[in-house]
């Protein structure tokens, strides 16, 4: 039987979704995965290893092919310095293959990053080291959805290294049942999430003015946005109709879910794959969001939620009108996103499937050596 280390240093640290994906997989996988992670892989003799699992595209460089290796990328930074893929001011997703020349237009004029000339030139040597170090090795790379999947390809990685195995989490510790009636003549709406530009909470504002004022919007969740969106909201005579319950998790959250309706994602930038769908479908309850990045591979339109069109405000309105008059098409999109996630994004079923890259891995790095 084979050991697999972990390896992550600050994105495991700072106790956001990389670390909760570790854990479980740490729980789902007790018998071939070793509880401490790996912060460095330079202070270490890697052909002592059964096989290194890395989540950070800043150790991808540190790995010098002396055992099996996987790379799982939660984020867009090996090609794109910014992380963002966004550009803010025109309120569109960036389609550029990266570079030297656009992405510093992108910095300086398109406002997709930092101006700061030192915090530029950390964010191209973080990509250019990452995405080299990944040419070279030629490893296995774990892409959460085809859509990172392609901009791995566009920016000059084999097809053939990168597969895409779709995220999965943990069920719920606490019991959730489906919509029911009184749930939804209340007629409650969850955000959760970080308050930032990119999380699109202005274009939700915008929309929950346009619909019905029984419909209320409960957020759930801090960033150093927040003032200017509470401004945004009382300038659309919304602080009536919108609770700003802070940072949230345990039963507080659990109960913000079960009292709504439906759940709003509304993200305006390329989310690599969007784990608050899943975590919607876990509790019955139906997804409205953007089709913008991975979040479209992780949503079944009209089936187990609604995708809507980036920053357009009639479509956002109109999707969340249709399920606060419909409750039965709320209960059954909610049912069938649960029917969705026991079937596909379960994390037991996310970690079998990883342990066939494993295997394949390790096979691969044997068969070569």
């Amino acid at each position: 039987m084979y050991k697999i280390h972990h390896c992550a240093a600050y994105l495991a640290s700072s106790g956001g979704g990389v670390k909760s994906y570790i854990d479980g997989l740490l729980d789902f996988q007790p018998d071939i995965c070793a509880r401490d992670l790996i912060a460095s892989l330079d202070d270490i003799d890697q052909r002592h290893y059964d096989l290194l699992h890395v989540h950070e595209g800043e150790l991808v460089s540190q790995l010098k092919n002396l055992c099996p290796a996987v790379y799982t990328l939660h984020n867009h930074h090996p090609y794109c310095p910014s992380g963002s893929k966004y550009f803010p001011i025109q309120e569109v997703v960036c389609d550029r293959k990266m570079s030297y020349f656009g992405c510093t237009w992108g910095h300086l004029i398109d406002s997709c990053g930092s101006r700061r000339p030192k915090q530029i030139a950390y964010n191209f040597k973080r990509a250019y080291v990452a995405l080299e170090a990944l040419q070279k090795l030629r490893i296995t790379i774990i892409a959460n959805s085809d859509y990172v999947r392609s901009q791995l390809i566009l920016n000059g990685i084999s097809p053939k290294q990168v597969v895409t195995l779709r995220c999965g989490i943990m069920a719920p510790k606490s019991h959730h049942e489906p919509l029911t009636q009184e749930i939804h003549n209340q007629q409650h709406i969850l955000f959760a999430g970080r308050i930032v530009p990119e999380k699109g909470l202005d274009w939700l504002l915008k929309s929950l003015a346009r619909v019905n004022p029984s419909i209320h919007l409960d957020i759930a969740g801090e960033g150093w946005d927040l003032e200017r969106v509470e401004n945004r909201a009382k300038s659309l005579n919304l602080q009536d109709r919108v609770t700003w319950h802070g940072w949230c998790d345990g039963e507080k959250l659990e109960n913000l879910y079960r009292q709504s309706f439906a759940v709003v994602f509304p993200s305006v930038w390329p989310e690599p794959a969007g784990l608050i769908t899943l975590e919607s479908y876990a509790r019955f309850r139906p997804i409205i969001t953007s089709a913008v990045g991975g979040i479209p591979e992780h949503v079944c339109d009209r089936r187990t939620g609604i995708l809507v069109k980036p920053n357009n405000i009639q479509g956002l309105s109109d999707a969340i009108t249709d399920l606060a008059i419909n409750f039965e098409k709320a209960k059954t999109l909610g049912l069938n996103g649960n029917g969705l996630f026991h079937e596909e994004f379960t994390l037991s079923i996310h970690a079998d499937r990883l342990r066939k890259i494993y295997d394949a891995e390790i096979a691969r790095f044997h068969k070569r050596s």
